[in-house]
């Protein structure tokens, strides 16, 4: 008898559902977060079970990982696209995973991506890469912010690092100020290492792929971006369309229209946060270094924000970055930008 199985998965538990082909629960239950007893629930429908399907929250590495050494067919579902059937009265835990194992029966859930469990280590290292870099410029911040209170001084970020116990002594008249100081400077420091630790351990463990060195041919991304754009966007032939590669990397703008009227702005952060940094980032530094994409982005910002003018031309390299890592050809900025 085929099942079809729908797993609600939560923080601390999931909710497992298994119908048959009659759309009848054969099984229900929440179970703890603990892969082997979750193996042992499945265990005596394991050959009638044709798919399950688990939507793809924070936490679904184990599950699914867990699952496909078991050898179960498992389907990653997209939370976003899972829309439920507004005409039910009441919904919790055992609706949801029972959706979700229809979805399945019927062969018609929106597909999740799974991402290769061998690249998702060093794909998470340079996550936290950037986790601490955005930290840096905050810590920076801080202390020039108590120097601006204090002395009435400004000084760059290099200067800030330069800076001895001595010298702030010299510009604070607290102690309790120059430990404020010298604790977020000591944080900067770690900071510092931690970075250039992760990246060696990215720069080590990643191989280079030809896409990889055809990204490096695009003004404005260098060995960082590269990495964050050719992980991130893992296999370049799940995205269809030029525009579904755009859209996941948040540079395709969000309107709802009907008869007319826009409608809102719905879902906007649907897709992907670390390739929309890395198009921004690359953007920032293209404008900065190709005399073309800086042409492109005058004439955008003088019809609009700065801010709007940028993203324009992120949507435009990421639109290029799809054509080079599929095609594995160099940038042809005339091409991208004319």
């Amino acid at each position: 008898m085929p099942l079809y199985g729908g797993i609600d998965l939560h923080a601390n538990n999931s909710v497992v559902v298994l119908l048959n082909e009659q759309d009848q629960v054969i099984y229900q239950r929440r179970l703890s977060n603990h892969l082997p007893t979750i193996l042992e629930q499945l265990a005596p429908y394991h050959s009638d079970i044709k798919g399950v399907v688990v939507e793809s929250t924070y936490n679904w590495y184990w599950l699914v990982d867990g699952l496909l050494a078991a050898d179960y067919r498992v389907h990653l579902a997209n939370p976003a696209a899972m829309q439920p059937y507004s005409g039910l009265k009441y919904t919790d835990d055992h609706s949801d995973a029972r959706g979700l194992a229809q979805v399945v029966r019927l062969g018609v859930w929106p597909e999740g991506y799974l991402y290769p469990k061998a690249a998702r280590a060093v794909r998470d290292v340079l996550r936290k890469r950037a986790h601490w870099v955005r930290q840096h410029p905050a810590n920076v911040l801080s202390v020039q912010n108590i120097l601006a209170r204090n002395p009435g001084s400004r000084f760059s970020a290099k200067r800030i690092h330069e800076f001895t116990k001595a010298d702030l002594e010299g510009l604070l008249p607290e102690a309790n100020q120059v430990l404020a100081v010298t604790s977020s400077l000591a944080l900067l420091d770690c900071l510092s290492q931690q970075i250039k630790t992760l990246e060696k351990a990215v720069t080590k463990s990643l191989q280079h792929t030809p896409a990889y060195e055809q990204l490096l041919t695009v003004d404005g991304i260098g060995t960082i971006l590269a990495q964050t754009i050719g992980l991130e966007t893992g296999d370049i032939g799940r995205f269809p369309t030029v525009g579904n590669s755009a859209s996941y990397g948040r540079c395709v703008k969000r309107t709802n229209i009907s008869n007319g009227q826009r409608k809102g702005q719905g879902n906007v952060k649907n897709g992907n946060p670390y390739l929309e940094w890395a198009y921004m980032e690359a953007a920032q530094f293209a404008i900065r270094f190709n005399s073309t994409v800086q042409r492109f982005s005058q004439r955008k910002h003088a019809k609009s924000h700065l801010m709007v003018a940028r993203k324009a031309v992120a949507h435009k390299l990421s639109r290029a970055c799809y054509d080079i890592m599929r095609d594995l050809v160099p940038l042809d900025v005339h091409k991208a930008f004319g």
